[in-house]
């Protein structure tokens, strides 16, 4: 038989399969990129704003060089993300893909999250001395994630806080109402808190980090807000357990904040530590099992596996720390939120978050 007419193998037809698998994986990052410098450029509001631009209506319209405009839009159009009109030379984002892609969107804007794929790009190098050596990468060497991080804050929790997140403990909205002590864990650039304590005046707030440069930022606009119900505090909370003030706070949250820490338990410790008697712990993490077989239908799951890769594990281990990773995973959380003393854990999903478990814990007496 000739060797054209053979049947393919069941493994040439695999490998056929997995480089198809492999050229889009390269397009698709290649337009996640491409996606981040649309949002941050803020090409996809002026094409949802001008409906049917030229490019160079586009450019102008944005402020921005035509011929990049140009490339982009190339990059854009090829990857079905805006259509092309060769008989107009316009360009058109489609409503269903504005949808997901515009600032006005949020919380649903998707181009957020494709920051991501730039910032950790650029600690490449690290990383794979990291493979080689060891140890971890520190937060130092990511200077526009805390940045992405508030955003990616401001769609995943600040846009749920008033109507889904804090109405998950059916007491704190009363509490905060009369007038309670607050502690944020990890707090970032703190928005969270800033939102918390121009609405609730009568309660204190307070918010520990470990970046100098992100409660720099916090400070600057509880200034500009007027809020004197405030605090920020740079803070390494490795020894938690130890340093943490007994029984100083009513509610305690962290959002997206314990897996990055290099002595978690101890975290954990000392927040339990801190609480009141019947005082709240709020814990937002990743919704994903501790158990890689379980994590195979995770809609994001190499997302996250390469964000903590590249960021949450690595920034721990630059600490020395335990570097649990973003996919630690909710039955290593619950295990050691019981070790923490927290004997009862209520574990909440929300409608409009795949991403997110929401921990509420009480302090029992």
């Amino acid at each position: 038989m000739c060797n054209v007419c053979m049947p393919i193998s069941e493994e040439a037809h695999a490998t056929d399969k997995f480089a198809d698998q492999l050229l889009d994986m390269l397009n698709q990052g290649a337009l996640s990129l491409m996606v981040s410098i649309g949002h941050r450029t803020g090409l996809f509001d002026c094409l949802a704003e001008l409906a049917s631009p030229t490019c160079e209506q586009l450019a102008t319209h944005a402020g921005l060089d035509q011929r990049y405009v140009k490339e982009w839009l190339g990059a854009m159009v090829t990857g079905s993300v805006v259509k092309y009109l060769p008989a107009t030379d316009e360009y058109e984002l489609p409503g269903s893909h504005a949808a997901l892609l515009t600032r006005s969107a949020s919380p649903d804007n998707i181009a957020v999250f494709a920051q991501y794929i730039g910032i950790l790009g650029q600690v490449e190098d690290k990383i794979v001395d990291c493979f080689r050596h060891g140890g971890g990468v520190g937060y130092e060497h990511y200077p526009r994630f805390h940045e992405v991080m508030a955003e990616d804050s401001g769609q995943t929790v600040l846009a749920g806080l008033d109507e889904h997140i804090l109405p998950l403990i059916g007491h704190i909205i009363p509490q905060l109402e009369a007038g309670i002590r607050v502690l944020d864990v990890g707090c970032g650039k703190g928005r969270v808190l800033l939102q918390l304590a121009s609405r609730y005046p009568k309660s204190r707030f307070t918010g520990n980090d470990l970046s100098t440069e992100a409660l720099a930022e916090a400070r600057q606009q509880a200034v500009i807000a007027g809020l004197g119900n405030i605090q920020f505090e740079v803070r390494d909370l490795s020894d938690f357990e130890h340093t943490a003030e007994p029984e100083g706070f009513d509610f305690v949250t962290a959002f997206d904040a314990v897996h990055d820490q290099a002595v978690p338990q101890s975290v954990l410790n000392g927040i339990y530590r801190t609480l009141r008697v019947s005082g709240t712990f709020l814990m937002q993490d990743i919704r994903a099992s501790s158990r890689l077989e379980n994590n195979l239908e995770h809609p994001i799951a190499p997302l996250l596996y390469t964000l903590s890769t590249m960021h949450c594990m690595t920034v721990s281990l630059a600490q020395d720390g335990a570097g649990l990773g973003t996919m630690w995973g909710e039955e290593l959380a619950q295990e050691m939120l019981l070790e923490a003393g927290f004997e009862t854990i209520d574990v909440h999903l929300l409608d409009h978050d795949f991403q997110n478990n929401f921990y509420v814990m009480r302090k029992d007496a």
